[in-house]
């Protein structure tokens, strides 16, 4: 499933916002790695780093101390101008807010953040993506035409068509009904176990994170235990009765 090649590694980072006696410690001392191929969720209570993880680990917000690589690139020493180059390039985003223009239909859509780099769409992985998101015959739509499923779908695709290192998700099902979500996760899992991307995602939810390889757990701030292979009912038994295991750092591989 996955060859063991880190395509984002998080070396003790630390982020704290604010200074003085303001000062709020969101993560601390995070050292995690996630493979290519690999489909990992991030649980914790809230307040517990989920969100800032996922912003450090994109290049969307600095750390405060530490470093991020993508690919093996450190993200701590681009200027702005790179670190947005390198988000467009080799990192996609899935939001709760599928985030799609109204006046553009699906396929202008999917292919709108290639056009905005100046690169041509690749025809043949613009047909795979679609096929594999089952819209197919929905791309001539616009957002208002489609269902919140399709759009989540068309979304996915988007982040997709610039063949990024790595997707990363935020509550990707959060506004979709229960059947929606469960496509939405299964693509996930597919492209994963298919296309061998990489995807992290960012849940509250067990049954959304059933559907990843593994679990990483934060609480306070840092990495408290992982779980392979996870189901539902394991996850919901470890979320209340939850161990403290600070300074678990195994990368996943």
């Amino acid at each position: 499933m996955h060859n063991g090649e880190l395509v984002v590694r998080l070396d003790r980072v630390g982020k704290v916002y604010g200074t003085g006696a303001s000062a709020v410690t969101a993560l601390e001392d995070v050292t995690y790695g996630f493979a290519r191929g690999s489909f990992t969720a991030v649980m914790g209570q809230s307040g517990s780093g989920k969100t800032t993880l996922l912003q450090c680990a994109a290049g969307l917000t600095r750390p405060t101390s530490g470093t991020v690589r993508i690919g093996g690139a450190d993200l701590g020493v681009l200027k702005e101008a790179e670190l947005a180059a390198m988000r467009r390039e080799r990192v996609g985003f899935v939001f709760q807010a599928f985030n799609l223009l109204p006046a553009l239909t699906a396929r202008e859509n999917i292919e709108l953040p290639l056009r905005l780099a100046g690169r041509r769409p690749d025809p043949e992985w613009m047909r795979e993506l679609v096929d594999r998101a089952g819209i197919a015959r929905h791309v001539h739509r616009r957002p208002h035409e489609l269902s919140g499923g399709q759009q989540q779908r068309t979304a996915i695709c988007r982040a997709l068509a610039a063949r990024p290192e790595v997707v990363f998700a935020d509550e990707p099902t959060g506004n979709l009904d229960s059947r929606s979500g469960q496509e939405i996760l299964a693509m996930l899992r597919g492209i994963a176990d298919g296309l061998g991307q990489t995807v992290v995602m960012v849940t509250h939810d067990a049954a959304v994170a059933a559907h990843a390889h593994r679990v990483l757990f934060l609480a306070d701030g840092r990495p408290a235990d992982v779980m392979e292979a996870p189901t539902a009912e394991r996850l919901a038994a470890a979320i209340t009765g939850q161990p403290r295991r600070p300074g678990v750092t195994r990368p996943a591989s």
